[in-house]
């Protein structure tokens, strides 16, 4: 394809993706959904899990996951889809970069012991019950590649079953006007934890794949190094853009773009380390400063990056569903016993520690179902265990069908634990 026929596709791809998920969040409303669900729901439309179905061509057509064969024989993604993830990364990268930014480190400090308790409960629990479950599992080559030794394959799934939908659970906070508060200070900052901490699991696995110590080095030495630098030195070298807000009265677009500049940077190092560079624009949004500086960036940036970049994020990740490979009896009972590890070991843990941590029983369950949501987050693990071979595509398809549901359920538990006046009392 020319340059012009990716452009043109690109057009008539992102108009589809805005347009179906408009349509998509509307009716969710209906059944109190939140748009990131709507849009996750919108990608698997769009996918060949029913889009697919009903008109294999056109969906091919529209969202080739087919790769391209090159004379030499190699295979490389469509160009069409690469241009797709490149934006999706734009925006998730941005988006977290914004809520690191409203993030209040003062709350933070104050809820560091309850979100360390609830972050410890949300590892230790669905890592060491995925374990076990690797135990049972283990062996049948349906499920697991059969070059893989058994403890990478307990350590990957039990890090499969520890990750948070972070973006999501972010943006759910925030469509709700809560992410400033105490308990969403709190949500955010175990969410987060969680997740470095289940990336860098990761990392052993792959290191352990490709016998090479330096993966996991990477991505647990340099995250520590990078959350060291940014907090210690990067925080204090930070000030300068308020030093440039006052003298100029406003962000300018020198301003903006260095912050854009940095923002780049960090996102790439901490995906060049192996921990993805969503940690990496989240922790810059923690140390920028707030104030008038604060505001004016978000005013330039949030509107177009919430309505018209992250959507395409979502999209993307449920377009590689495939719900049809789970397709005997078998298969399905794994899958629910699979479903209900995660609910149990997420879920209930993260409830129970956050009563623990001596929130009453109406917070303690809404933070369970928020961190038992995998979403997006765990798509992306599980699509890097599929490509590095740790796991087959039925164990891929399985573990997403519980992504789905863990997701799904996470907004009605929500809305139906916390109402609006929860919402104002906790503002307040």
């Amino acid at each position: 394809m020319s340059n012009f026929d990716l452009v043109l596709k690109l057009l008539l791809q992102l108009t589809i993706i805005l347009g179906t998920c408009r349509i998509v969040s509307i009716m969710g409303r209906y059944v109190g959904q939140t748009d990131v669900v709507c849009e996750m729901i919108a990608g698997v439309i769009l996918g060949p899990s029913l889009l697919g179905l009903i008109a294999p061509d056109i969906q091919q057509w529209l969202f080739p996951n087919v790769p391209l064969i090159l004379e030499s024989g190699t295979k490389i993604p469509n160009p069409s889809m690469s241009i797709l993830f490149a934006i999706s990364q734009l925006g998730l990268a941005i988006y977290m970069f914004l809520i690191g930014l409203e993030l209040d480190t003062d709350q933070l400090k104050n809820n560091i012991k309850s979100a360390g308790l609830v972050s410890l409960a949300g590892i230790i629990i669905p890592f060491t019950l995925g374990a076990i479950a690797t135990l049972f599992l283990y062996g049948n080559n349906q499920l697991f590649n059969p070059q893989i030794t058994s403890w990478a394959a307990a350590l990957y799934l039990g890090a499969s079953m520890s990750i948070t939908a972070f973006p999501l659970l972010a943006r759910m906070l925030h469509e709700r006007d809560i992410a400033k508060t105490s308990f969403g200070t709190l949500v955010l900052a175990a969410g987060s934890i969680d997740d470095a901490t289940a990336w860098c699991l990761l990392a052993i696995v792959l290191a352990s794949i490709k016998d090479s110590a330096s993966i996991a080095v990477l991505a647990i030495g340099g995250g520590i190094e990078y959350v060291l630098f940014m907090v210690f030195l990067g925080k204090p070298l930070f000030k300068v853009f308020t030093r440039w807000t006052k003298r100029d009265r406003r962000v300018t677009q020198q301003t903006l773009t260095v912050l854009l500049i940095l923002l780049m940077l960090c996102a790439w190092f901490t995906d060049f380390m192996g921990i993805y560079g969503v940690f990496g624009a989240f922790i810059l949004g923690t140390v920028m400063p707030r104030g008038e500086f604060a505001k004016q960036v978000r005013h330039y940036t949030e509107f177009l990056t919430s309505s018209f970049l992250l959507p395409i994020f979502f999209v993307f990740s449920g377009l590689n569903t495939q719900i049809g490979l789970v397709n005997t009896p078998e298969l399905w009972g794994i899958t629910i016993i699979i479903v209900a590890i995660a609910i149990i070991g997420k879920g209930i843990a993260c409830m129970l520690a956050a009563k623990m941590a001596g929130e009453n029983w109406r917070e303690s369950a809404t933070i369970g179902a928020l961190m038992n949501a995998r979403g997006l987050m765990e798509l992306i693990i599980l699509n890097i265990g599929l490509e590095q071979g740790v796991i087959t595509p039925t164990l891929f398809t399985m573990m997403v069908i519980m992504a789905i549901v863990t997701t799904l359920i996470t907004s009605p538990l929500v809305n139906f634990l916390l109402h609006r006046k929860i919402y104002q009392l906790a503002a307040k």
